[in-house]
């Protein structure tokens, strides 16, 4: 299990929450099968190793506490056999899954896995994920303050993150390789004014929107980023994981976008292998510092930023995508977004972005937008690339409906690594 991270001391949050404990553990009850394993053995043949890692905002979140919980209970629910339909379609070896409720409890996961996962949908096979993680997140923990300026105290704008519950939105990684869940490493309790020249938002009359007493407590994280190593033949990959805050529901202060930038700007600077750029980070566990200048890693996640349309702070998604250890090329695409937005018209037709590159469908404005990320550092070999976007005309369209965000996918490759590395590695992961 994951070290216990040390309490936040924000109001309004149940002490049996803040007592949950990350969880990076092997299902046990649930062995690879023999499909699985060959499927494994046949990416790890010879001398080089194929891993699929994908990202995929599912919309699974409830209106209230316990709904996903007890929606998994079924084995019918339409949305989640619809959900668990695309990730059988695509079959990713490492997935991050957006928008899943945090469940101190560590059952939701487990009954996703089990009631839909394994077992075949719409047409595919099952698929069985060994490795889990899941932590809580800052979504609907009460601040006991203001912080929307609508002269009210309460309700999700005056979460540390939006959110109608603790756990709202929360994000879960899915793993058929191990994670060395020892070195696994939250940054939920990182203040947002602890990063030096953070954008910070103001009112119309200079004056701070956020007061100082507020700020002292105020995460920059919306939900949280994560940093797990994931165990493979090839060595440890990182998977730096988040979700940063949608940039609306603004004001002139533009709270949100300001917010926004500087949690993808905390992606950038923990990745640029910089000790001075990354000295302010410190994680919840009290470790300062990003990742070393060598380690191989991948940036995913839903992060509410288009390149070059949307409301997003300029420049926000250039931080990764222009980053000097990340490879941005090739972009994912898919058929069936340029179709979408062909057929959707309105604020797309003005759009300068390429629509086979978007990953959602959203309201018009601003319409389809490219949001969602899986960026590869340099020093792994992208092979291939996708959203997960069927043309209409095609079977699994139908499955579409599941969320207004699409799956995407890079498949690495790396050189295996030679068997008293790999040894050294696994005598550090945690069984």
């Amino acid at each position: 299990m994951a070290r216990p991270a040390r309490i936040l001391s924000l109001p309004g949050i149940a002490l049996a929450w803040l007592l949950a404990l990350p969880l990076a553990l092997p299902l046990a009850f649930a062995p690879v099968s023999k499909a699985d394993a060959a499927n494994l053995s046949a990416t790890e043949s010879g001398s080089r190793v194929k891993i699929r890692f994908a990202t995929f905002n599912a919309s699974l979140s409830g209106a209230s506490d316990g709904e996903l919980r007890e929606r998994l209970g079924s084995r019918r629910d339409d949305q989640l056999r619809r959900v668990a339909g695309i990730i059988q379609a695509v079959r990713p070896d490492v997935l991050l899954i957006n928008e899943f409720d945090w469940d101190p409890d560590g059952k939701a996961h487990e009954d996703f896995i089990h009631n839909y996962l394994i077992r075949g949908q719409h047409g595919h096979s099952g698929i069985r994920y060994r490795y889990h993680f899941l932590a809580p997140v800052n979504t609907g923990i009460a601040s006991g303050r203001d912080l929307d300026r609508d002269g009210q105290i309460g309700g999700p704008g005056d979460a540390w993150g939006f959110g109608r519950f603790p756990g709202q939105y929360g994000m879960l990684v899915l793993s058929r390789y191990p994670i060395v869940s020892r070195e696994a490493r939250t940054f939920r309790e990182l203040r947002w004014r602890d990063m030096p020249g953070a954008l910070l938002p103001a009112q119309t009359d200079g004056t701070p929107w956020y007061s100082d007493d507020t700020l002292a407590l105020f995460p920059l994280s919306s939900k949280s980023h994560w940093d797990l190593p994931i165990w493979t033949r090839a060595g440890r990959i990182h998977l730096i994981a988040a979700h940063p805050t949608p940039p609306v529901f603004d004001g002139e202060e533009k709270r949100n976008s300001r917010r926004n930038f500087d949690e993808i700007r905390l992606l950038a600077d923990h990745v640029s292998g910089d000790t001075e750029r990354s000295a302010y980070i410190v994680d919840d566990a009290g470790v300062q510092g990003g990742l070393p200048a060598d380690a191989l890693f991948v940036v995913a996640g839903d992060f509410n930023a288009d390149p070059v349309d949307g409301d997003s702070h300029p420049g926000a998604i250039a931080q990764l995508l222009n980053h000097p250890r990340i490879q941005a090329q090739p972009v994912p695409g898919s058929d069936g977004g340029a179709e979408s937005a062909h057929r959707m018209g309105g604020s797309n037709l003005a759009h300068r972005g390429d629509p086979r590159h978007d990953t959602a469908v959203f309201s018009d404005p601003p319409g389809n937008l490219r949001v969602d990320y899986v960026l590869p550092s340099n020093g792994m070999r992208v092979v291939d690339s996708g959203v997960y976007w069927p043309l209409s005309s095609e079977a699994d369209a139908e499955l579409l409906d599941a969320s207004d965000h699409r799956l995407v996918w890079i498949d690495v490759e790396l050189p295996v690594q030679t068997p008293s590395a790999r040894r050294s590695l696994r005598d550090s992961v945690q069984r």
